[in-house]
C-alpha cells in the first residue's frame, strides 16, 4: 500500500467527488479511477456507493478511511520531523481573529525572528480543519465547537458577543433590534451567520438579506453606517472602538476560540512563542 493511494482514496471520501480529487491532487481522472478500484480489489469489498451527486463511503469505506487519515497523519509528523529543522511558522485564522491579536503578535515573532518564514491563511472554521489535515498549516485558530476526530483541539479563551448596528445600545429591545434587519457576515460559512439565524428561529422573527462583505472592518463599518446588524466579540467591538453595542441574549452570549493541530503534531520553539505572544496580548 502507498501514501498516494491513500491521499486518492482519502481525497475522494472527503470531497465525495473523483473530479475534485483528481483536481486537488493533480491526477488524471482516470488515475483516480484507477487506484480507487485497485484498493476495491485488493480489499475485495466496494468502498463507495456510485451517485449522480457524488461519491458516498460504504461501511467498508469508512472503516478504511479511519484508518488510511490516522496513517496520513502519522506520515506527515514523520516528514515534519526527519526534515531539517528551519525558523518557520504556519499558521491559519478567521478573519474575525486576525484583525485583532494575531496581527500583533506576528509583529513581534517577526522582530524575535527576522529570518523566519511565515505563512498565513484566513478563512472559516472548515476551511482551516481541511488546512490543518492537508498539511498546509500546522497551527490554526478557530471559533465554535471541537468536532473533527482527526483534530486536537485547545481551548484558548471564551468571547462573550455583541449584537452591532446603528443606534443599538445596551438597553435596546431586542426583537426591534432583529426584526427585519439585514445580516452583514464576513462570509456565508461564517459561524456568526449561524449563531445569528438560530438567533431569529428561536425568537421565530424574519431578518432581511444577508449580506457577505468579506472583510472584518467593512462589516463594522456597514454595521454602523444603519445597513443592517452583525454579531461580534465585546472585545472586538471595543477594538474598533464601538461603544454602543447590545448583548446577544445568554443562549448565544459567548463564542469558543481554540488553537488547533494534528494530533501527533509536536510544537516548534517559534510555534510556542507565538502562542506564548499572542496569549498575552
Amino acid at each position: 500500500m502507498d501514501i498516494e493511494n491513500m491521499q486518492a482514496f482519502v481525497s475522494v471520501a472527503e470531497l465525495r467527488s473523483l473530479t475534485e480529487a483528481a483536481q486537488k491532487l493533480n491526477h488524471l481522472q482516470s488515475n483516480m479511477t484507477a487506484k480507487i478500484k485497485k484498493l476495491e480489489a485488493h480489499y475485495g469489498t466496494a468502498l463507495f456507493y456510485r451517485k449522480p451527486r457524488g461519491m458516498e463511503l460504504t461501511p467498508a469505506g469508512e472503516t478504511l478511511y479511519a484508518q488510511f487519515k490516522q496513517m496520513l497523519l502519522l506520515w506527515q509528523d514523520t516528514e515534519m520531523k526527519m526534515r531539517p529543522q528551519e525558523e518557520k511558522l504556519r499558521i491559519g485564522t478567521m478573519q474575525s481573529i486576525v484583525a485583532g491579536e494575531t496581527t500583533r503578535a506576528l509583529t513581534k515573532v517577526y522582530e524575535l525572528y527576522p529570518q523566519a518564514s511565515v505563512t498565513l491563511k484566513t478563512g472559516t472554521t472548515t476551511e482551516m480543519e481541511r488546512l490543518i489535515l492537508d498539511g498546509e498549516l500546522d497551527i490554526a485558530f478557530v471559533t465554535g465547537y471541537p468536532a473533527n476526530p482527526y483534530i486536537h483541539y485547545q481551548k484558548i479563551c471564551r468571547e462573550e458577543l455583541v449584537l452591532v448596528g446603528k443606534g443599538i445600545h445596551e438597553g435596546s429591545d431586542l426583537k426591534q433590534v432583529l426584526q427585519g434587519a439585514s445580516i452583514i457576515i464576513l462570509s456565508d460559512g461564517c459561524l456568526y451567520l449561524t449563531y445569528l439565524e438560530k438567533m431569529y428561529q428561536d425568537m421565530q422573527l424574519t431578518h432581511g438579506e444577508v449580506v457577505e462583505v468579506g472583510v472584518f472592518d467593512t462589516m463594522v463599518q456597514f454595521s454602523l453606517m444603519g445597513m443592517g446588524i452583525t454579531l461580534m466579540s465585546k472585545k472586538l467591538a471595543r477594538q474598533f472602538k464601538v461603544t454602543s453595542y447590545l448583548p446577544a441574549p445568554p443562549t448565544f452570549g459567548y463564542m469558543d476560540t481554540y488553537l488547533i493541530t494534528r494530533p501527533n503534531h509536536e510544537m516548534t520553539a517559534i510555534e510556542h512563542k507565538f502562542i506564548e505572544i499572542n496569549n498575552t496580548i
